[in-house]
């Protein structure tokens, strides 16, 4: 039996029914919804966490004229009395602002002017209703000009929904998507004020003073601050990552998880894929992120031999990180951070309103950020807005590890003189000094505490700090995890012009077991031949070398082989 297709980039919830592709059933969520009644509804989640798909479901959902059998079999199908109070009862318009950033307020303004534009043209037959007068027409066709007016834009919202309401004699359902993307853009370019402006007089007109509204929902990554945004709605319904209702809608669940892997024969991946991509909590509910799992499954399906890799970092430039990671010694502690690479936890307040302007302004506000976009999660049920924060899983403990590295090799070029003396050491085979050179380097980094985090993100870590400095070594050839012999290696330097080669193989020393570990490495580079490529390159000089780290101790051992 041919198996439904991978999601991958696909968020019209329509075409994931019809087009035959996996969906994961998330309808549970309009019960929840209107269990919980708000006039006005906001979900904050990280990206990529099913936003999209889930508004779009929505829109389905509760639009007029919609194909009710896309919802056969799935969970709110068999609540029959709500689906036939509310399936196909309400006029929707919706609209994503995802696409509407841009390095200037006019550009923006323009793209979120076409986004609300191109909303109104879906509603073309208001043109021609027998239930508006002349006026009523010709307000909708002002929303189709293309040099819309800020007045006509403040209030386009507003004025779709009062002729939808109208022509139905229906109120009406609004769904804004990302609402905050526009302002996240706006903050890096210096026209926050003016984005803030439009977004607070759109969102007024719409939201607030709006007889035709029924009940509105909004997604976004943060909680924008009332006072810069929702000024004078009437206590909007937030739905934040501390809140029980509506946890599991985001994100997939663990035995979701199970189920995909087992509908395409990949549950023995099941360890594997719950260490890199599960470690979330969201109100009380424990997911995995979507994003991830989704191209990962797809992945195997491609190639069974795929290793894991860090899919939901790469969608964005993670400044977050960068801009934490780069406050070290400036209100985020040395000790912070190895404690949260390391597994850890720390205890942080956690302030939910935050404004993009002064997301970066304190230390304070960053830990809010790192937890409201996915890069810290709660470890437990929090205490009020006190919250134990920590690394999800691998890839995002991957992500602060890389922004690690890059700090690390940034200060390497202010002292270059250990560095020229530590690679000095290590071509002439010198393991003590080799050693006291690299602790020395070492106390300009963070180290890896000795905690359940597993063995082989330890030993990426120090192989990291090693390549970072031996970059910085020019005419040296430097290659890291390749083949030769019987395995791959971790380090191998080939010194072309003296005819030396080196091989490195990293170890952790768990417990202080420094002895043991190198004996263990010195036996792999043997046991495996790591030498046989600088060999074959006519390397006459052999430096074996078996580096083991704990925390910022080392110890150097070698085998030298003419």
């Amino acid at each position: 039996m041919e198996k439904k297709k991978m999601p991958i980039g696909i968020e019209d919830f329509a075409e994931i029914i019809t087009q035959d592709f996996y969906y994961v059933d998330k309808t549970g969520m309009i019960k929840e919804l209107l269990s919980n009644w708000g006039k006005v509804n906001l979900f904050t989640r990280p990206r990529r966490f099913g936003k999209s798909m889930n508004m779009s479901m929505l829109k389905f959902f509760f639009e007029i004229g919609t194909d009710k059998s896309l919802f056969d079999g799935l969970a709110i199908s068999r609540e029959t009395e709500l689906c036939e109070k509310y399936m196909g009862q309400y006029p929707v318009i919706f609209i994503t602002l995802k696409a509407t950033e841009a390095g200037n307020f006019e550009t923006s303004r323009n793209l979120i002017a076409m986004e609300i534009r191109d909303e109104a043209e879906r509603m073309s037959f208001l043109a021609r209703s027998d239930k508006l007068t002349v006026s009523e027409k010709e307000s909708y066709n002002s929303l189709l000009q293309k040099d819309i007016d800020d007045e006509t834009l403040y209030r386009s919202l507003k004025t779709l929904s009062g002729l939808l309401q109208k022509h139905y004699r229906k109120k009406v359902v609004i769904l804004i998507d990302e609402y905050d993307v526009p302002l996240a853009k706006a903050s890096k370019q210096n026209y926050y004020r003016e984005m803030v402006l439009l977004i607070r007089n759109l969102f007024e007109q719409a939201l607030k003073t709006n007889s035709a509204l029924e009940f509105a929902v909004l997604t976004g990554c943060l909680r924008v601050s009332k006072e810069s945004i929702f000024t004078g709605l009437n206590n909007p319904k937030m739905y934040t990552l501390l809140e029980a209702e509506c946890d599991e809608q985001f994100g997939f669940t663990d035995e979701e998880v199970q189920e995909m892997l087992a509908y395409y024969g990949l549950s023995e991946y099941y360890d594997i894929t719950k260490e890199w991509y599960d470690g979330y909590k969201i109100g009380r509910a424990n997911v995995y992120n979507p994003w991830d799992v989704i191209n990962w499954c797809n992945q195997l399906l491609t190639n069974p031999n795929k290793v894991p890799k860090s899919y939901w970092a790469n969608s964005s430039g993670n400044e977050e990180v960068q801009k934490f990671v780069q406050k070290m010694g400036n209100g985020v502690t040395k000790t912070q951070i190895e404690r949260l690479i390391s597994g850890e936890t720390v205890q942080k307040k956690i302030e939910e309103q935050l404004t993009y302007d002064t997301m970066y302004d304190s230390v304070e506000n960053m830990w809010s950020l790192l937890y409201a976009t996915g890069y810290l999660t709660q470890s437990e049920t929090p205490s009020g807005n006190m919250v134990r924060l920590t690394i999800p899983n691998t890839e995002v403990r991957s992500i602060f590890r890389d922004f690690v590295l890059k700090l690390f090799e940034k200060k390497l070029t202010q002292d270059g003189v250990t560095v020229s003396a530590f690679c000095e050491a290590l071509k002439s085979g010198n393991a003590a000094e080799t050693e006291r050179l690299f602790a020395a380097l070492m106390k300009n980094t963070i180290s890896v505490r000795d905690t359940a985090v597993r063995k082989e993100f330890k030993e990426s870590f120090y192989h990291g700090l090693l390549l970072g400095i031996l970059g910085f070594k020019d005419g040296w050839s430097v290659d890291s995890n390749r083949e030769s012999g019987d395995g791959y290696y971790d380090i191998a330097i080939e010194i072309e012009d003296e005819e030396i080669g080196i091989i490195i193989e990293v170890k952790y020393a768990e417990n202080e077991q420094f002895e043991r570990e190198c004996q263990k490495a010195l036996k792999q580079i043997n046991d495996n031949d790591y030498t046989a490529q600088l060999r074959e390159d006519g390397m006459r000089t052999l430096l074996k070398y078996g580096i083991v780290c704990y925390k910022s101790k080392c110890k150097v051992v070698i085998e030298r082989v003419e």
